[in-house]
């Protein structure tokens, strides 16, 4: 016998979970549900039990309410099921809420839910939305099913197959075809899908996948004219904004990406993995202030979120760290105080993590330091060393963050030893091998290290004009802050010898020259500037003969 009234009525073949901190809401939902023919009805009240009961169960339907009290919200919950796949592709979810503010739609846009439902809710209302889309539910499922298997030909081949038989859904047909063709690398038909979309129709969906794969074409002009464009006429689409920082990053324009970020955030601030880029991309481009915002918000955003981490807190501490450094105004001591709290919080957060106390204490180190308390940072450096000195058991963040703390310290011996026995473990590691390279050209606190950059952008431009004299008094400027810096060193020498090139013989030029590379005798082979090292020595001595 067939189930006539799960034939006629879809809702009776659907598993449901209604999640809301107040009772009588969550049975009124429930009354609603079983009067539209729904059966299967689960209702919690807090995210714990929903994440519980999806890890154990297959849900169809989630109607969550977005405020839920004390603890994760509804978006937290949302974004929890989709990072852990606790959902699969063909369930839906229903973001439930009396508030609208902008600040929390477009938090909770960011992870999509299928709907939103504004309380009050009647019956008429809940089963007209739910009706269709479980209507568009069991229609796309055959194609859901092989996305959520990870057969992504089979799943390309049933939507050519039903973009002719079902109109109504082309726009989702679509969309998902060019999705599955970029996500297999074949990008010519991934483009000519979002291509065929756009010559019918301008959607915003089809520009920003024909961006994507412009990009990963290294198309990034055309990609980033087009991301602008599309931001232009869409500035709430969260998605392009992101593409486009991503643009900028390829083409090597760090700042332009950072600025894209900020504006991102005032559209949307609640979302972490974007305040946490920020952080990093601001980090990068020694804008420290705007970075340990970004960490502070990100570190904030976590409290109740999947992505929370350690490494966040320790960023942030890093950063107010380098910010107080030298700074004995009553600012700098607060940044100070905030660095040590935050890293306090970080240890009693995660306090089973392995290596927690001991990465804090590094920073705490540095803090103290930088304020000019040397006896606390000496106290604490005694203590961890032992844990410590045996580089070859250090991670790679550990190592580097211990140099830059025994650099601070005065200890530049045991430093620079520590960063040449990294640069040869990590030595197949570009990434950090370049942050090994910067620690070693710049061991100094990031102001000076911008006054270290800026002087020797400043020396380049003098030499490039001809000028001389001026670009060496420039450089020398630099070598006094960071005097080590094998770039500043070897651009120098260049100075120098193009001088004696236009008056040989002049032995103390030579003799500044050796002076310079003598600087750089330590320098591991695995550093960038060790080759031009190498050139300018030989041509040294060739001049010296």
């Amino acid at each position: 016998m067939t189930d006539t009234k799960a034939d006629v009525n879809p809702f009776g073949r659907l598993n449901y979970l209604v999640i809301d901190d107040f009772e009588n809401f969550r049975l009124s939902i429930r009354q609603m549900l079983r009067s539209c023919g729904a059966d299967s009805i689960e209702l919690v009240s807090n995210a714990s039990q929903a994440i519980q009961h999806c890890t154990y169960n297959h849900v169809d339907v989630v109607l969550c309410d977005f405020n839920l009290g004390e603890g994760k919200n509804g978006q937290h919950i949302l974004e929890d099921l989709r990072y852990k796949k606790l959902l699969k592709r063909s369930s839906l979810f229903l973001m439930v809420t009396a508030e609208t503010s902008k600040e929390m739609v477009m938090g909770a846009r960011e992870y999509q839910p299928d709907a939103y439902l504004t309380k009050p809710i009647n019956r008429a209302v809940l089963e007209k939305r739910l009706s269709a889309l479980i209507s568009q539910r069991n229609t796309l499922m055959p194609i859901n099913r092989e996305i959520d298997r990870e057969n992504y030909p089979e799943a390309i081949s049933l939507c050519l197959q039903m973009l002719p038989r079902q109109p109504r859904y082309k726009t989702w047909l679509m969309k998902t075809l060019g999705d599955l063709y970029f996500q297999l690398g074949d990008l010519a038909h991934a483009l000519k899908t979002f291509d065929d979309v756009l010559a019918q129709r301008e959607l915003s969906w089809a520009r920003l996948g024909r961006c994507k794969v412009l990009l990963a074409n290294r198309s990034f002009d055309q990609a980033v004219d087009g991301l602008r464009e599309l931001i232009a006429n869409h500035p709430d689409y969260m998605e392009a904004y992101d593409l486009l920082a991503e643009g900028f990053e390829r083409q090597g324009r760090p700042t332009q990406a950072q600025q894209v970020l900020e504006k991102a955030i005032e559209h949307s601030p609640n979302a972490l993995l974007r305040q946490k880029h920020l952080a990093q991309l601001a980090g990068s481009n020694q804008d420290l202030e705007t970075s340990s915002e970004a960490w502070q918000r990100t570190v904030e955003l976590g409290t109740h979120s999947i992505h929370d981490n350690s490494e966040h807190y320790l960023a942030l501490g890093q950063a107010l760290s380098d910010l107080s450094e030298g700074n004995l105004e009553e600012e700098g001591k607060e940044k100070a105080r905030e660095a040590l709290t935050v890293l306090k919080k970080m240890e009693k957060r995660f306090e089973a993590e392995e290596g927690i106390s001991l990465r804090s204490q590094i920073v705490q180190c540095r803090v103290y330091a930088g304020q000019g308390q040397d006896k606390e940072a000496t106290k604490i450096l005694e203590r961890i060393r032992p844990e410590l000195d045996n580089a070859a058991a250090l991670d790679a963040p550990t190592g580097l963050d211990y140099a830059k703390t025994l650099f601070r310290l005065g200890h530049e011996s045991d430093a620079k030893a520590l960063l040449r026995e990294m640069s040869e473990r990590f030595s197949n590691e570009p990434d950090i091998l370049q942050k090994i390279e910067s620690l070693l050209d710049e061991p100094v606190g990031f102001r000076q290290k911008i006054k270290a950059r800026t002087l020797n952008r400043d020396g380049i431009k003098a030499f490039e004009a001809g000028n001389l004299q001026e670009a060496v008094e420039i450089f020398s400027k630099a070598l006094e802050i960071v005097p080590d810096h094998a770039a500043l060193n070897l651009n120098l020498v260049q100075v120098l010898m193009k001088e004696n090139d236009n008056s040989p013989g002049n032995a103390e030029l030579l003799k500044r020259c050796q002076t310079c590379l003598d600087r750089l005798a330590g320098l591991p082979e695995q550093h960038r500037q060790h080759r031009r090292y190498i050139a300018l020595q030989r041509k040294l001595k060739g001049l010296m003969v």
